[in-house]
C-alpha cells in the first residue's frame, strides 16, 4: 500500500479513535438500546461506506476514499440528541463532526465537502446527484436490509422506500 493512501486512512482511523467519536457511538447505542427498527450504529456507517465506494466506481465518479469514509462515519453519529430533543439528526450530526474532522486533519475545502454530505444525507433532492452529497444520499438509502428485516412488516417505510431487493 502506497504511503499517501495509508495517509489517508491514517485520518479515518483517527476519527474511529476520537474520544467524543467513541462517546456519541455509544450515546446512539444508549438511545437505541430498546429500539426494535434499524440502528445508527458502525455496522449501518461501515455498510454506507462501502456501498458509496461501490457506487463512486460503477458511475466513474473522482471522490476520494477518505471524504467517503468520513462523511459516512459520521453521518448520523447525532441521531441521539434527535431522540433527545427532537433536533433533526443530520443537523446534529453536522453540529458535532466539525470538531472531530478537525482533530483528524481534515483540511478546510475538505471539511466543507464532508460537513455539507452529512447535512444533505436525507435531502431526496440530492438523489441523483453526481457528487458527494448525492453519493451519500444513495448509500445511506441501499444501506438497509430490509429484505432480511424481521421487522420489515412493522416498518413505518413506505414500501416504495424499503430495500426488499438486494442491489449491490
Amino acid at each position: 500500500m502506497d504511503g499517501k493512501k495509508n495517509d489517508k486512512m491514517n485520518r479515518i482511523n483517527a476519527i474511529l479513535k476520537n474520544k467524543e467519536y467513541q462517546k456519541y457511538l455509544k450515546m446512539n447505542m444508549m438511545a437505541e438500546a430498546d429500539r426494535r427498527f434499524c440502528h445508527h450504529d458502525m455496522e449501518h456507517f461501515l455498510a454506507v461506506a462501502r456501498l458509496a465506494m461501490i457506487l463512486r466506481t460503477k458511475e466513474q465518479l473522482e471522490i476520494e476514499d477518505e471524504l467517503i469514509y468520513a462523511v459516512a462515519l459520521l453521518h448520523d453519529i447525532g441521531r441521539w440528541k434527535q431522540y433527545q430533543d427532537g433536533t433533526g439528526h443530520e443537523i446534529a450530526s453536522y453540529e458535532l463532526a466539525p470538531e472531530i474532522l478537525d482533530a483528524a486533519g481534515f483540511c478546510q475545502e475538505e471539511r466543507e465537502a464532508v460537513l455539507s454530505a452529512i447535512l444533505q444525507h436525507r435531502n431526496p433532492d440530492k438523489a441523483q446527484e453526481a457528487s458527494l452529497e448525492g453519493l451519500i444520499y444513495r448509500a445511506d438509502k441501499m444501506s438497509r436490509s430490509c429484505f432480511a428485516c424481521e421487522m420489515e412488516k412493522e416498518c413505518n417505510w413506505k414500501n416504495e422506500k424499503k430495500n426488499l431487493q438486494l442491489q449491490y
